[in-house]
């Protein structure tokens, strides 16, 4: 589908009541495809075992795994978002996110095993556009918050299951009576396989779904790049600090969602079967808890009346997470698991208050584009940089007994950046969309 034969609609979106179904039917996919994506940080260290990997290595894998899909591929996405079919382009990824996975499990080396984990991160970042721009279509602006809560549930329950599931399921190949279902092979792979197959099912549903119309559009899909690039120019001093902040935020994230399971074997003694039970709880219902938040602080914040409102609940958030970032060199595991999930907290919260802002705050054909972005440099320093940023700190530390420390330092400076910066973002904020179609002339 060209652009041309896409919709363009001046009445407002509709309402979220009608919307449900679409809704949580791409809220499912994005949940199977970061499901997919986080599986591997819980097998890490048994594939690092496995493959003679050193921790440089592993970070590589892990860190540039995802950040080069990000940055080479996000922002071409985000430009197919905005102009072509987004319900197909959905689909695609998902076969994308699911032939990594398989790749994943028959890696003989870090080279493959780094090429698996590139695609698994093309398939569901990009996909994660396509999602919040079609969440974006599929309800009003001032429900926008409540709209897109639904698909960060969805993001929240897939890496909760890529702990849980994945390591229940390492548990059960691993056991001396377990099934054999792929041969004679590790458990990690044997898991790999198993949410392989289950995500090629799971890409059925999506052909179900129908591209819907796109709402609050300024120059429209077939705009001239250089008409799109001004427009992003124009809403810089809002957009720069507000990538600022959540990248800072994704760099946080990033190195405790990589790094955390590494700590809790070599600091703590336990083994994957021993915490990705409790590890994908806490990630599931602080994700839960949120995305509620930040669905409900977002839309609560457009009614305040207050210019850059929205962003409130950001620099709270953001604020909040900077003492919890101190997680991994708490005296006990319940003082991790605390702290962990305040962290993923915060993220939840800004992570989606920013996705409301991208979408409220722009027109529609900047909303692919923009998000591309975000995700390009996210990708970049948060999943590029922070891993291996962890790694060269707790070299100057020592070596590699010093990760929990150097992972507490990272993670306190970024998110003390990541405050301020949302802190700037909430005073250069535009008006919503919706809000300057009705100023006068």
């Amino acid at each position: 589908m060209n652009a041309d034969a896409l919709i363009v609609d001046a009445a407002p979106a509709p309402s979220i009541g009608r919307s449900i179904a679409p809704l949580l039917l791409i809220s499912f996919a994005i949940a199977i495809g970061f499901c997919a994506m986080q599986s591997f940080s819980i097998m890490a260290e048994s594939a690092k075992a496995e493959l003679q990997l050193s921790d440089y290595a592993l970070a590589f894998v892990q860190g540039f795994g995802s950040a080069i899909p990000m940055v080479l591929f996000s922002v071409p996405i985000g430009i197919l978002v905005d102009r072509h079919n987004r319900v197909r382009l959905l689909i695609a990824l998902a076969a994308i996110w699911t032939l990594g996975t398989f790749v994943t499990a028959i890696s003989p080396n870090a080279t493959i095993l780094f090429i698996g984990r590139m695609l698994t991160g093309i398939g569901t970042t990009g996909a994660l556009t396509a999602v919040l721009s079609l969440s974006a279509d599929l309800c009003l602006p001032d429900q926008r918050g409540r709209g897109m809560l639904i698909s960060t549930l969805g993001k929240t329950i897939g890496m909760a299951a890529g702990f849980a599931v994945t390591g229940a399921l390492m548990t059960m190949f691993a056991a001396a009576d377990g099934p054999r279902w792929f041969g004679d092979i590790s458990s990690w792979r044997a898991a790999q396989w198993t949410l392989g197959i289950a995500s090629a099912a799971c890409i059925l549903p999506l052909f179900l779904l129908r591209e819907p119309a796109r709402h609050e559009v300024e120059a429209g899909p077939n705009a001239p790049f250089g008409v799109v690039m001004g427009e992003l120019w124009t809403r810089r001093r809002f957009l720069i600090p507000l990538f600022v902040g959540q990248v800072s935020v994704v760099m946080a994230d990033a190195a405790a969602g990589i790094w955390a399971a590494p700590v809790l074997e070599r600091v703590y003694q336990l083994k994957p079967g021993d915490f990705g039970g409790w590890l994908g709880a806490i990630i599931l219902f602080t994700g839960l808890f949120g995305a509620i938040l930040g669905g409900l602080f977002a839309d609560w914040g457009q009614k305040s009346g207050r210019r850059g409102g929205l962003l409130i609940g950001a620099v709270i958030a953001a604020a909040i997470g900077t003492p919890a970032a101190l997680f991994p060199i708490m005296s006990s595991v319940p003082g991790f698991a605390v702290l962990i999930g305040v962290l993923i907290l915060a993220g939840t919260i800004t992570g989606l208050i920013t996705s409301v802002a991208l979408t409220v705050m722009l027109p529609n054909e900047l909303r692919g584009l923009s998000i591309g972005l975000f995700i390009a440099i996210a990708g970049l320093v948060g999943f590029g940089f922070a891993p291996t940023l962890v790694t060269v700190v707790s070299s100057i530390l020592g070596g590699e007994q010093h990760l929990a420390p150097a992972l507490s330092i990272v993670g306190v400076v970024v998110s003390l950046i990541s405050t301020v910066a949302f802190w700037l973002a909430m005073r250069n904020a535009p008006l919503a969309i919706a809000d300057e179609a009705h100023e006068p002339i």
